[in-house]
């Protein structure tokens, strides 16, 4: 690259990020605007009288490859769950772990009456099968999708297999519990929960931008908030970038922002705008309260109520104040209910589920309606997601929306973008 070309980023989430610093990194000037106070995007933590709550349902799979190359995974001090779930319905509640990962869960798991040994076998074939492939080939297709419902009747796996684990576990990565989402993203994530673990850290998923943020500045990035960047245009040889009604001139523009933003500001029409909405709510228990989880999500087996419930102080004992423990549920898509009607359905759910128990004290603390969770990803859409090159001329794209929906979607899009603009500076 030359001297010091100038560099402007629009988005301080995880791509934009990642971009900014792997810019800085290269000899850019770099300048990454956010229109909030706080980076991260939609990877965010809330603090309040002692509770933490993440923007939803999220969590770290520590085996992708660009969390552990972008992140000190140490310096988050993570809080890892125990591998596998807990199975529940009305009346019933059963254990489904990872004997290969967690020996202690295999009479459970063998014992499990909701999952068979068959498709328990069928597991560790499908494993076996995934560790000998390399997992960035799996989005690199020749076009031969399917959804991972039909992924699953491929591989021969029950019905019972699918409705009571696969529905819930997958529903609450995908934010589809219809598993009509691509078999792609199951082969990505079923790989990396196998050779990872699945974790928050200590303070929250809003420690990952924060720390992505100080290696930025570290780098040399500036890293402004509250600062919207309004429009783009390239120039031909450089680009004109308004910002809070004033316009900045710069080399090149990396947008990075949330998907329809993205398409407003780049035109990009190949960027994908279909929602995958959820409503995450956080409830205090007494302290005492066990559900007996082993640090296990739990898994709603009917599609009536949450589509799991996380006890999050059994896993990071940190997210609740001592005299208390925390509780998340989340509901798939867009609610019309009510807050309280939702938590007293959560309520309700819980109760069915543990007759044996009592839920008083049971209390809501913070509820997040999120319209765009995600982008819908049915099968096929990753062959057709623009590059960071799309918008063509000295503006560039970077954020899930050109891999595919995750935290590893977003953050190798950031140092694909850095890498584009880099190499044609040169």
């Amino acid at each position: 690259m030359g001297s010091n070309p100038t560099v402007i980023v629009a988005g301080a989430g995880l791509a934009g990020l990642v971009a900014a610093r792997h810019l800085a990194a290269g000899g850019a000037d770099v300048t990454c605007y956010e229109r909030r106070e706080t980076v991260g995007g939609r990877v965010r933590t809330a603090e309040r009288d002692g509770f933490r709550f993440d923007r939803g349902f999220q969590v770290l799979f520590t085996a992708y490859p660009a969390v552990r190359r972008e992140l000190d995974l140490d310096a988050l001090d993570l809080r890892r769950f125990a591998p596998g779930a807990v199975l529940a319905r009305p009346g019933h509640r059963s254990t489904l772990g990872d004997p290969l990962r967690d020996p202690r869960s295999l009479p459970e798991t063998l014992l499990n009456p909701d999952v068979s040994v068959a498709d328990g076998l069928r597991v560790l074939r499908l494993r076996r099968d995934l560790a000998r492939t390399d997992p960035e080939a799996i989005f690199d297709g020749d076009g031969d999708d399917r959804s991972i419902r039909e992924y699953l009747r491929e591989r021969s796996f029950s019905e019972g297999f699918v409705e009571n684990f696969a529905a819930p576990f997958y529903g609450g990565i995908t934010l589809d519990r219809s598993l009509s989402t691509s078999g792609r993203v199951f082969e990505y994530t079923f790989a990396m929960l196998a050779r990872g673990d699945t974790a928050v850290p200590v303070d929250g998923m809003g420690a990952i931008p924060r720390q992505l943020a100080a290696r930025a500045r570290g780098a040399g990035a500036t890293v402004e908030t509250g600062a919207t960047v309004e429009a783009v245009a390239d120039e031909g040889d450089g680009v004109s970038v308004t910002v809070d009604g004033a316009a900045r001139e710069a080399d090149a523009v990396v947008v990075a922002t949330d998907p329809p933003t993205a398409r407003e500001l780049t035109g990009v029409e190949d960027v994908p705008t279909e929602a995958r909405a959820c409503v995450t709510q956080y409830y205090a228990l007494p302290a005492e309260a066990d559900l007996g989880t082993g640090k296990r999500l739990v898994l709603n087996g009917v599609e009536d109520g949450p589509n799991q419930v996380v006890p999050h102080s059994e896993v990071a004992p940190e997210y609740a104040p001592d005299d208390a423990a925390l509780l998340g549920a989340t509901y798939l898509g867009e609610r019309e209910e009510r807050e309280e009607e939702l938590a007293e359905r959560t309520r309700r759910t819980l109760e069915s589920w543990y007759p044996e128990r009592r839920f008083d004290g049971f209390e809501l603390l913070h509820t997040d309606r999120i319209e765009f969770a995600q982008f819908a990803q049915p099968p096929g859409i990753h062959d057709r997601l623009p590059g960071p090159r799309a918008a063509g001329g000295r503006v560039y794209l970077a954020g899930d929306y050109t891999a595919w929906s995750s935290i590893q979607g977003a953050m190798e899009s950031g140092r694909t973008a850095a890498k584009a603009v880099v190499e044609d500076l040169s």
